[in-house]
């Protein structure tokens, strides 16, 4: 019996690899927007993220985020995504 590939994908915060459904997408769409992504299902350019929001901020602080998704983010982008992560990792919790 054959197994079942398992996509991989590398954070980009602590740049480790990890299964691609353990990981949250950040997205942006084509029309520049900058989102959380749950369901790693909107079309535009993508980034993985560890569940953790230090990885976020790694991400953001050294200006990997806006060279996985070739484009600038502003201040309010980065408070929004820093909300949109706050709020499905506390549905996430019981």
């Amino acid at each position: 019996m054959k197994k079942k590939h398992i996509p991989v994908r590398t954070c980009i915060g602590c740049r480790e690899t990890s299964a691609k459904r353990a990981l949250i997408r950040i997205v942006r769409t084509p029309a520049g927007e900058v989102l959380v992504d749950p369901t790693g299902k909107k079309s535009g350019r993508g980034a993985y993220v560890c569940p953790s929001s230090e990885c976020l901020k790694t991400g953001i602080v050294e200006k990997r985020l806006e060279q996985a998704l070739k484009c600038q983010l502003g201040p309010g982008d980065v408070e929004s995504l820093l909300c949109q992560l706050a709020q499905m990792l506390r549905k996430e919790q019981p």
